[in-house]
């Protein structure tokens, strides 16, 4: 399959028009009801979940023979920590982390 001009514009529409139910879905379906106790209950612990498995995915290949295997790793986590704790903010936090993780992989290690 070859991808042009039209195709590309063609995959983009569909991913915004999914992004969007995704979006809209839950405030269709409650509106005018409560939100069940499951749905308000997976709200407040499904983030850190996601949050976790992330943590875990970005780590999971993490080399403990050598300094430049693991050091950028374990500096850069404990800047989105270190941030966090400060500015309580997520975007901060993780485009902080990704900064620093980034100039050390190419510049120091």
């Amino acid at each position: 399959m070859e991808l042009n001009v039209g195709r590309s514009i063609l995959i983009i529409a569909v991913c915004v028009l999914c992004t969007l139910l995704e979006r809209a879905l839950p405030f269709l379906v409650f509106r005018g009801r409560e939100v069940p106790g499951a749905v308000r209950y997976l709200g407040g612990v499904l983030p850190m979940a996601v949050m976790a498995t992330l943590v875990v995915y970005c780590l999971r290949d993490t080399a403990f023979t050598s300094l430049a295997g693991f050091a950028p790793q374990a500096i850069a986590v404990a800047v989105v920590v270190g941030l966090h704790l400060w500015r309580r903010s997520a975007l901060l936090s993780i485009v902080g982390g990704t900064a620093v993780y980034m100039v050390l992989v190419q510049m120091v290690f």
